[in-house]
């Protein structure tokens, strides 16, 4: 009888990362294609900019962020609200044995870059930064 060989670490979170990858596609597709039955989706571009698997595949997060941050509380909730239509769909076009649950989440890492940026910008900033190059 031929014995199983585990997977390391390393396969596993590459497993995890390709399937997310899949599903932030997949995702991606239907709200370009409008292929929800929802007014406010098929209004809004929205990017979904990551998908972030847990190790046992059966949860997701989707960050997704709306074009410009426009209205994105009305449509996070939009997306909750049809979490049943997009997990079918993931279900099918993933052919998994478990589907994932779909968590939406605001993806607020366009906010963290912007407030990065304006310290770094800040003059105070600038200042301590030149005079660290003089010494």
């Amino acid at each position: 009888m031929a014995r199983h060989q585990s997977s390391t670490p390393e396969q596993q979170s590459v497993r995890v990362l390709k399937v997310g990858e899949r599903v932030r596609h997949i995702l991606s597709e239907l709200l370009a294609r409008g292929e929800a039955h929802d007014d406010t989706l098929r209004a809004h571009h929205i990017s979904v900019t990551e998908v972030r698997m847990t190790p046992d595949l059966r949860n997701a997060k989707a960050y997704v962020k709306p074009l410009l941050g426009k209205d994105e509380a009305a449509v996070l909730k939009a997306l909750r609200t049809n979490t049943a239509f997009f997990q079918k769909e993931v279900a099918q076009r993933l052919g998994l044995k478990f589907a994932p649950k779909l968590n939406f989440q605001p993806d607020e890492s366009f906010d963290e870059a912007d407030r990065i940026e304006r310290l770094l910008n800040d003059p105070k900033v600038a200042r301590d930064l030149d005079a660290d190059d003089e010494s």
